[in-house]
């Protein structure tokens, strides 16, 4: 093994230390007989690759561990045996598993201390380490660095910098996409289902399938480019704008440090990076979704007139795919109990047959309870109303009055308004003369006057006042009907088990129980829940068409605005979810022994805390309204820890499943580490995700914001999350112990904490990073996931990270103040400078020499002198930015 030491440009100290890590791969396992052999060489300058052989030193691996603290002081040795050129000393150090390593050296010009910083770095992944069942399924590639600091008291601790590539980067979207086109595939099927209908609603329906069968279209070109690409972890920032990976996050990686202090335990710290969730194919021209929503569903009620559609809002349509949800969830749950009350019946099991009758009870009522909402019988009644020849009571009453009075009037079948006939739009007290006809949309009517009177457009979901609703009524009571008459065949039978005598009963069941064999239960209850089941799967077949309905209004409204807003946000969604399932199983499989952590994850959630350092100006402002919504969306998210298949990584890759309004990732643990977690957990219970966000601009542009444009937005955001995690914690410290919160060495209380960040929300500062790490620390300290973005999640992001980690040596690990400056440069030594001046530290004043000078933004104290200059000035500065951004 080979040991090269880099002279530096300034050597102070004339016997200079230099120190470098060596591992043995799992290829080629070490025993205490295994030699090593340490060349050493002079390479005075390593970009030419010229270096002068200095000497040699072998021993075993046995001497090392017999050693006295297992340390060996070697002498080099020239290649004639005889000059000794200096001394190496070999140590063993415990400090967790470590991969094969190039090797760098950084020393330190300190006249009064020896030992320098240590820095190392890893670019192969340990084979072990892949093959473990709690890493190797997500997280691969590592990156190691490791360092020697100096603690106040004089002491050493060793930090071991462990970043590794995330998996999920492209299997998360890749199932994302896989259900957006069962999604979609789905309502194309129930649209074809909705019957016929009459010409002006099937051309609707026609033109939103055809948009469906584009993105489906889309979806799966997609997804088969995804599927092309082999053995790629992360998409680089340089493929941001490739449409084929614009569902892929930017730079996901993960980060963890690793402090090793004398007499202490070990602790670490974990952070995810990753770029901001946008759609950068897309573009940022007309702004992000948050603005791009708002303006959609302002403009939206214009959409619908101009398409003859029903208006729904967006809480009646979140509605009806609320209500489709439970029926799809709830009808194949009630057939299941009713199988295993039937088998509970044919075993003759009392207590079978108590719980599946409860079960089914509960579930059938929730099932009841859905259906009564008044959506749905306005949407029954909607859908009724555009099927081909419908006529409303009310064109009923007035065609017969007019024929009674002598009145003809001659109609078209193909001119008549779908939404006239509907309740809630009956003719004005004026109309005496009224078209009636099929549900069309041309129809005329005419006052007293002879005037035609304009179309009225439907504001609202359509009443039913006249409307029978007999029939719907009629379908859903049948369903209580039926499961009461299982409920008391139920209680009969169990009765007369307990009396043990033959059957005969006094009262029979009117109009609903037949004679049986009393001895079989199975044959008693076989017709009344088979009638159950009947009238559950005719009820669904008339609400699903309904609710379907209703969505074909809304996506009818949406045509083309609304299909490429979801597209966008399908898009931000698969960026932002793919994050938080990596930082969830990381935070998982860093919990596994934390009673506290466990039991948090199960009574509460957890909260994952997005720090943002994009600016509110130009396509970053886009790019933070993308964000936003997309953030806000992880709401939508559950997950759920399940017991693996085997031990084999394919088995152990989390899972999606859901719809667009609801998804569940399921996170599948070994079947060891499985039966070690909360009974709670065990069983299925979903987990909940609390996700908020935090933004603050830092760069040259975020001045520009603060000086000449808006920072509203920022402040909503931060404002509004601020919320969040307040409410978060005081649901927090009602249902769990604060004993089971992690400790810190700093006591500040959480409430204090909260309070400097509402303090800070609302204090109009600029570039207030404070925001960042007060948010950051309330986090670590509620058990939290770490998130840090910036544009590309490189030079900001690393900058926010490096000062993060520092700060935490000094205030959890009392790294000596001396060496805060240095432990921040040997961290950031192989990153890009561009950004180091943006985050200012009182330990590290003299980063502000650092700041880079603007590319083309020219002194504002010199232009503000002329008004004149000061346009040019802008408009210049505008030119520069457009060019930059094409």
């Amino acid at each position: 093994m080979n040991c090269f030491c880099l002279h530096t440009k300034k050597r102070a100290n004339k016997d200079p230390l230099f120190l470098t890590g060596v591992t043995f791969p799992s290829e080629y396992p070490a025993s205490p007989e295994t030699l090593v052999k340490l060349s050493v060489y002079d390479a005075k300058d390593k970009t030419q690759e010229s270096s002068s052989f200095l000497g040699s030193a072998t021993f075993s691996v046995g001497d090392l561990l017999r050693a006295k603290d297992e340390r060996l002081t070697l002498s080099l040795r020239s290649s004639d045996g005889v000059c000794t050129a200096g001394t190496v000393v070999v140590s063993r150090l415990k400090m967790g598993e470590m991969e094969e390593v190039d090797v760098d050296q950084i020393t330190t010009d300190i006249p009064s201390q020896k030992c320098p910083l240590v820095y190392e770095s890893a670019h192969h992944s340990c084979t072990d380490r892949e093959n473990n069942p709690l890493t190797g399924p997500v997280f691969k590639n590592p990156v190691c660095k490791v360092y020697r600091f100096q603690t106040v008291d004089s002491k050493w601790m060793l930090v071991r910098e462990q970043m590794e590539e995330c998996t999920l980067s492209f299997s998360i979207p890749k199932q994302l996409l896989a259900l957006y086109i069962q999604e979609d595939m789905s309502r194309v099927q129930d649209l074809k289902e909705l019957g016929d209908l009459s010409p002006h609603w099937d051309n609707l329906r026609k033109e939103v399938m055809t948009r469906y069968a584009g993105i489906i279209s889309s979806y799966q070109e997609t997804l088969a480019e995804m599927d092309k690409i082999n053995g790629c972890s992360f998409k680089p920032s340089c493929c941001k704008a490739q449409k084929s990976l614009e569902f892929i996050p930017i730079n996901l990686h993960t980060q963890r440090m690793r402090v090793t202090c004398p007499k202490k335990t070990d602790a670490f710290y974990d952070i995810v990076t990753v770029g901001a969730p946008a759609a950068h194919f897309q573009g940022f021209k007309g702004g992000g979704l948050q603005r791009l929503l708002s303006r959609y569903e302002a403009e939206k009620k214009s959409f619908s007139t101009a398409y003859q559609c029903i208006y729904y809002s967006p809480e009646h349509t979140a509605k009806a795919q609320e209500v489709l949800n439970i029926m799809s969830l709830l009808q194949p749950l009630i057939t299941r109990l009713v199988d295993q009350l039937l088998q509970a019946a044919h075993e003759h099991s009392s207590p079978g047959l108590r719980d599946a009758l409860k079960h089914l009870s509960d579930k059938t009522e929730q099932f009841v309870h859905t259906l009564k909402d008044e959506l749905v019988k306005s949407a029954l009644l909607a859908l009724h109303a555009a099927q081909p020849g419908y006529v409303s009571k009310n064109q009923k009453s007035t065609r017969a009055q007019s024929q009674h009075q002598g009145h003809t009037n001659q109609t078209n079948d193909q001119n008549q308004n779908p939404i006239q006939g509907l309740p809630g739009h009956s003719p004005p007290t004026s109309v005496t003369e009224t078209t009636v006809v099929c549900n069309n949309v041309e129809g005329t009517q005419t006052t007293a006057g002879g005037e035609p009177l304009s179309l009225k457009h439907q504001d609202t979901i359509p009443h039913h006042k006249e409307y029978d609703e007999e029939e719907w009524d009629r379908l859903w009571a049948n369903v209580a009907k039926c499961l009461n008459c299982v409920i008391a065949m139920v209680d009969k039978l169990q009765e007369e088990d307990n009396t043990k005598q033959d059957p005969v009963p006094e009262h029979q069941l009117a109009d609903v129980i037949t004679s049986h064999n009393p001895g079989d239960w199975r044959e008693q209850l076989c017709p009344l829940v088979t009638r159950l089941k009947d009238c559950v799967m005719e009820v669904v077949e008339k609400a699903k068409r309904a609710m379907t309905f209703v969505l074909l209004q809304e996506a009818a409204c949406s045509i083309p605005q609304g299909f490429l807003l979801q597209q966008r946000r399908d898009i931000v969604f698969s960026q932002a979810l793919a994050a938080l399932a990596c930082g969830f199983v990381m935070r998982l499989y860093a919990g596994m022994q934390d009673k506290g952590f466990l039991r948090q994850l199960h009574l509460v959630g957890l909260v994952a805390q997005f720090e943002s350092l994009l600016s509110t100006y130009s396509e970053e402002f886009g790019m933070l309204e993308d964000m936003e919504v997309g953030i806000s969306d992880l709401q939508r998210v559950m997950f759920k820890i399940t017991e693996a298949k085997s031990d084999d990584l394919s088995d152990l890759q989390p899972l999606v499943c859901g719809r667009r309004d609801h998804f569940t990732v399921e996170v599948p643990l070994p079947k060891l580490v499985f039966h070690t977690l909360p009974e709670e957990i065990k069983e299925g219970k979903l987990l909940r995700v609390f996700p908020v966000l935090f933004n603050v601009g830092i760069n040259e542009q975020q001045t520009i914001a603060e000086r000449f444009g808006d920072i509203s937005l920022q402040e909503r955001i931060n404002q509004k999350n601020f919320e969040t995690l307040e409410a978060y914690y005081k649901s927090l410290s009602e249902k769990v112990p604060l004993e089971c919160l992690p400790c810190f060495q700093t006591q500040t209380d959480i409430k204090e904490l909260l309070e400097t960040l509402g303090q800070n929300v609302v204090a109009k500062k600029k570039k207030n990073v404070e925001i960042l790490w007060t948010a950051g620390t309330i986090c670590r300290r509620l058990n939290g996931i770490r998130f840090t973005s910036c544009k590309s999640a490189k030079d900001r992001t690393s900058m926010s990270v490096t000062l993060e980690q520092c700060a935490l040596l000094r205030d959890e690990h009392q790294l000596s103040k001396d060496f805060f400056v240095r432990a921040l440069d040997c961290m950031r030594s192989r990153l890009t400078q561009g950004d180091i001046g943006q985050w200012e530290d009182p330990e590290a004043g003299a980063m502000t020499e650092n700041k880079p000078a603007s590319r083309h933004f020219y002194p504002i104290a010199l232009l503000l002198v002329s008004s004149h200059l000061l346009v040019v000035w802008l408009i210049l500065s505008l030119v520069f930015l457009l060019a930059k951004y094409q």
